[in-house]
């Protein structure tokens, strides 16, 4: 369903973006900085929603997405480092009970 009506929709702005008296309005800079601003308007509304959700977490002294991401790979260097220190002392205690059993 969802594909057959972007399906109509694609065909109709089609048709319509081939209408002489559309192709003359397109060419009307204030038109087209119009449209431009239109096409804007989520990706602003997602920012702005973006932005004060951040802000309401710090009042609320929530961590934000960002931080727990931070904070997890953090975690994961960490457990890395960890993993090696172990294995390197594992290797040094073993070169020393083979030292000592000759």
């Amino acid at each position: 369903m969802a594909s057959s009506l972007k399906k109509i929709l694609i065909e109709r702005g089609m048709k319509l973006m081939s209408d002489p008296r559309v192709m003359k309005l397109m060419q009307d800079e204030r038109v087209m900085k119009a449209v431009m601003g239109a096409m804007s308007v989520p990706g602003k509304a997602q920012a702005f929603a973006k932005e004060q959700a951040e802000h309401l977490a710090k009042a609320m002294a929530l961590a934000t997405e960002g931080e727990v991401r931070d904070l997890q790979r953090t975690v994961r260097r960490l457990e890395q480092e960890l993993a090696r220190v172990k294995a390197e002392q594992a290797a040094g205690n073993n070169k020393k009970k083979s030292s000592a059993a000759e």
